[in-house]
Parts: C-alpha cells; structure tokens; sequence
C-alpha cells in the first residue's frame, strides 16, 4: 500500500484529492495538513511513501521550505508538488528544495496515479507543459547534450524506469544507463531530478 499525505490550505482540494487517490486500490490518505509547518509536522509523524504539496499555503512557511524542512529531517522522503504555479523559476526552486516531481492541479487522474506510484519507487515526474518546454530547451543547438540524449532527458520527466525509457526508444537498457551517465556528467548533476532542474535553469538564464 503506498501511504499519501496531502498538504494544501484549500479543504475542496484535499478532499477532491482524497476520494481521487482512494479509487486506487494500492494507495491510502493516511493524513492531512493545511499549512506548511503542519506539513512538515505530518511528514515528520506518519513517515508516508508520498507527500502532495502545494506551494503557496498563506501565512506562514510556503511549500518550498517546507520541502526543504522535510528533506533535511527524512532525506528520502518522496515529495511531489501539486500547484497551479508553472514558471520555470518555481520549478527550479522546488527540485532544488528536494522534490520529486511537479504536478499541475490540472492534471489528470491518470497522471496524477502515475506520479503517485512512480515518486513511491523514487522516479521523477513533470507534468506535460514542463515537459514540453524542457524539449524546446534541449533542443537547442548550442546544448551539449546529443539528439539523443535530449530526447532521453525529456522523457525522464514522464517517470519512466530505465527498462521502459529502452522500451519507448528500442534501446537496451544498458544503453538507456549509458546515456544517462553522460547526460549526468555533461550537465554537472548525479539525479534525474537535479538533470530537469539544471536544464530549465538553463532556460531561464537566455
């Protein structure tokens, strides 16, 4: 059973969450919170598989530092943002905070189960339109990184495991990791997660 706890200041959100996640037969809400440092308090309580996370909340902490708070108390706790921000600087900052993936409140439930269960196994996870200007990004061709690789760093985003990214290219997956670890050493990073972030801050430094 992957354990989900749901952090947002809007109660329609959370219960809209709720009954969503609880048409899956392989995952529990096992709490609540409706502001950062509850959150943080939550986390720190129930241990859950997953964190949903807002991350505007009103006074107090936003969704930022509580990630961060989170992560430096449970450093492999699988944090996914929920929000309806999308600028590229929000994104950054959130991956650099430590989250997982990036989910947009217009997702839909398809997708959402999918982060859900992919942030449980420690895959990464971005919504359609970041994905979509990450791809614009690397396919510029001032970038290191090949055709290739571009299209694999893109791909990350939709949480695929190795095998299933050399499934969806008709590679190896020895091949798969192979790229990887260039695309890792040409962007200066050691995640897939870190591999995102670093591409959209290059983006927003044109």
């Amino acid at each position: 059973m992957i354990t989900v706890l749901l952090v947002d200041d809007h109660l329609v959100v959370r219960s809209g969450l709720r009954a969503l996640l609880s048409t899956q037969p392989d995952v529990e809400v096992v709490a609540e919170a409706s502001s950062g440092e509850d959150g943080v308090t939550a986390a720190l309580e129930h241990g859950p598989d997953v964190v949903l996370m807002d991350l505007s909340m009103g006074p107090g902490i936003d969704g930022i530092e509580a990630i961060r708070r989170i992560r430096a108390a449970r450093p492999t706790q699988a944090v996914l943002v929920f929000t309806t921000y999308d600028s590229d600087a929000d994104i950054v900052r959130a991956v650099d905070a430590g989250a997982m993936g990036y989910l947009l409140k217009d997702a839909a439930p398809d997708e959402i189960f999918t982060a859900v269960r992919g942030a449980s196994r420690g895959q990464s996870h971005m919504s359609a339109p970041v994905a979509s200007r990450l791809f614009q990004q690397m396919r510029n061709p001032d970038e290191a990184l090949t055709p290739r690789e571009a299209e694999l760093l893109t791909l990350l985003t939709e949480g695929l495991s190795n095998k299933e990214l050399g499934r969806k290219l008709f590679i190896s997956e020895a091949t798969v990791k192979s790229h990887l670890a260039h695309i890792y050493a040409k962007l200066g990073v050691d995640s897939r997660a870190a591999a995102i972030a670093k591409a959209l801050r290059r983006e927003g430094t044109r």
